[in-house]
């Protein structure tokens, strides 16, 4: 009875530590997995960009902007005049939710994943989808430096 009761205790603390450190640990891994899974609301929606028939950038008020990358391809999505969402609720999520296009009138594509950006990051992916040109440096022109005369050797001293 005492070794039954021992057993217990000790796998019941083994499984409180392992909850626990589940817990603290990983901070950077579940901050990347819970951008990866921002959901949109829905009434701030003001704009969207397709970059193709798989991906679109969403811009919403506050200056916020998403990548939303649907689990299949939109025919027509590029040519579409007009967007909107399916949901139940007020928020826009990846995995529940989706998109209907009337370029085909396709209603119900899923979307796989939805992540808020950075401004350089839409300006990656505006530049990757071919919706923007990057900027190019010009490298200034050569200034000529005085003082910076080429001297020529005397052969004759070096002998």
């Amino acid at each position: 009875m005492l070794l039954k009761q021992l057993v217990i205790i000790i796998s019941s603390c083994c499984l409180v530590a392992c909850a626990s450190s589940m817990e603290s640990g990983g901070s950077a891994a579940d901050e990347e997995s819970s951008r990866a899974n921002d959901c949109i609301h829905k009434p701030s929606v003001r704009g969207y960009t397709v970059l193709d028939e798989q991906n679109l950038i969403v811009e919403a008020s506050a200056r916020r902007t998403y990548h939303v990358v649907l689990k299949r391809r939109a025919h027509g999505l590029r040519h579409s005049h007009r967007i909107w969402f399916n949901t139940t609720t007020s928020r826009v999520c990846a995995g529940f939710d989706s998109i209907g296009h009337d370029g085909t009138g396709e209603d119900g594509l899923r979307i796989a994943s939805i992540r808020q950006l950075l401004p350089e990051e839409e300006e990656h992916l505006l530049i990757r989808y071919g919706k923007k040109e990057p900027e190019i440096k010009q490298s200034p022109a050569p200034q000529e430096v005085e003082g910076a005369e080429v001297e020529e050797l005397d052969e004759a001293a070096s002998e």
